[in-house]
């Protein structure tokens, strides 16, 4: 079976940081185009940062630019958020979602996604 496992969230206090991971089964990640979104309360799902099979990264949410960075271990066949300075509007469920093209920024052009992790960042 497919899949992508997220792990890695919870609820953590603002200016804390926090690393996801994205863990494939049944399928290697290492030749596929890798993106984080995140679904905060009430909105749609927003692509954050995409990483190619290659390793160049796109980040989508310029909210994120600079506090977020995408990286993969191949050998862990994983793909990681490190997520630093984070803020409450940072709070959602935040996905990884794979392709077997290059990145793209809308949510119905993924193949295969996970279950999802809650990020909730709150004093």
């Amino acid at each position: 079976q497919l899949q992508l496992v997220e792990s890695g969230g919870g609820l953590v206090q603002p200016g804390a940081s926090l690393r996801l991971s994205c863990a494939g089964s049944g399928f290697t990640l290492a030749d596929k185009s890798v993106t984080w979104f995140r679904q905060a309360p009430g909105k749609e799902r927003e692509a954050l940062l995409c990483i190619r099979s290659a390793g160049r990264s796109t980040t989508f949410a310029p909210p994120v630019d600079g506090r977020f960075t995408i990286s993969r271990d191949n050998s862990q066949n994983t793909v990681d958020l490190q997520m630093s300075g984070l803020i409450p509007e940072d709070t959602g469920v935040y996905y990884c979602a794979a392709r077997d093209t290059g990145c793209a920024r809308w949510p119905s052009d993924y193949n295969y996604w996970g279950q999802g992790t809650q990020v909730t960042v709150s004093s």
